[in-house]
Parts: structure tokens; sequence; C-alpha cells
């Protein structure tokens, strides 16, 4: 196999005698056809692109000798694992709050994981009302935490965290409690009509907006970014 110093050298002889202009036009459709050869062995198909270390919106705006970069966007496995577990820890009775769960990118809920973009932030939570009281367990009858959130942030980070065993990107995972505010979904943010408390038999927490009567509540959430 030819090494570096081989390759640099049939670069060098590949473009003597071409003007600048040539040359970043050749780099430019060089990278499409990588990126199309990407593409059709698995790549997503979504990804930003960045020409001379700015964001930009066409190869061509490339001056030799670039670079050119793609940061492919690979949210679908992990959203999907994600929903996967959180559905998984939550209480099935009625299933009405395992059925609850939204995915919230660039301040808008999205249903197709592959079109998020790679510097997205991505949000996971549950529009139903009683979603503290799951997270706390009020909602368990033995008065056991379901862990539904902070537990999903664990399991991911063990699935695709910075370590990347099982994924070429790496993430970042939290759980936050959120402020939400109107126009995400229509059952959001649900506005308290008495003060709340949290965990199975505690004493009501500090007086807290997020917990006074006409308040709308916060909502726990796994947040994710990918890395770069």
């Amino acid at each position: 196999m030819a090494g570096f110093d081989a390759f640099d050298r049939e670069i060098r002889l590949a473009t003597a005698g071409l003007e600048a202009k040539d040359i970043s036009a050749a780099l430019a459709a060089f990278a499409r056809q990588q990126l199309a050869d990407a593409i059709s062995a698995g790549a997503s198909p979504v990804y930003d692109l960045y020409v001379n270390g700015r964001p930009a919106q066409s190869e061509t705006e490339v001056q030799a000798p670039g670079p050119i970069v793609y940061e492919f966007a690979l949210w679908e496995p992990v959203v999907t694992f994600a929903l996967d577990e959180l559905r998984s820890r939550s209480p099935s009775k009625s299933g009405r709050f395992r059925s609850s769960f939204i995915v919230i990118a660039q301040q808008r809920i999205v249903s197709d994981y592959d079109g998020i973009p790679a510097r997205a932030e991505v949000i996971i939570t549950n529009f139903q009302p009683y979603i503290r009281k799951i997270e706390g367990g009020l909602g368990n009858a033995k008065g056991k935490r379901y862990q539904v959130f902070d537990g999903t942030k664990r399991a991911l980070a063990r699935r695709f965290g910075n370590e990347g065993r099982n994924t070429q990107a790496a993430f970042t995972f939290e759980t936050k409690w959120l402020s939400i505010s109107g126009g995400v979904h229509p059952d959001i943010p649900y506005i308290l009509k008495g003060r709340q408390r949290l965990g199975a038999g505690a004493k009501a927490y500090g007086r807290r907006k997020d917990r006074e009567a006409g308040q709308p509540i916060t909502y726990p959430a796994v947040v994710m970014n990918m890395v770069f």
C-alpha cells in the first residue's frame, strides 16, 4: 500500500501546471464524488458542510488546499434506542404515558430522526401532566422510582457515550428539568391546579414557582448532543 509520501507525490503530479481555480474545482468534484460514495455505502444523507473551516452551502466555495469536511448526522439509532428505553421503564397500566413521549429538535417536534441536523440539540420528554410524579415515584403503588429519564440517560451513555464503542460519533447525555414554552405541543405547558410534591411519602418540597398553583410545570427530559 502506498504511504502518505507517495500519495502526496501523486497529488502534486496530478495538479502540476494547473491554475489555483482549476485545483479548487477538481477538489470540489473529488469531494462530491466521495460524498456520493459514502451515502451509497450507508452514510446519512443529512450532513453539515464546512469549507476552509467555515460553514458552506457548496463545495465550490473551496479555496485549495481546502479542506472540505462533511459532518454526518447519526441521530436515528440513538433516538430510537432512547425511545425504546424510555417506554420500557414507563408504567404500562393504560399505555397512555408510554405513548406520550415526544422528540424535540430546533424548538419543534420531529418524527424524521434521520433529518435532524448533526449539531442540533435533541430533547425527549413526555407531555402528560403527571410526568414529574412518574419520575419522582408517586406513580408507583410501592413508592419505587421508575427512573424513566435518569435511567435512560445512563443506558444511552453506556451504549453511545464518549467511549465510542458502538458508533462513529460521540454523544453527551444529560437529564434536565426544562421549562417548555407553549407552541411545541398542545398540552405543554401544563398549569398546576394545586401545589405538588415529589417522591413517595416525601414532605412537600421547597416553595418553587414550578410547584405552585397557577404556574407551568417543568418537564424531566433527556437532552442529547453530538460531540465534535
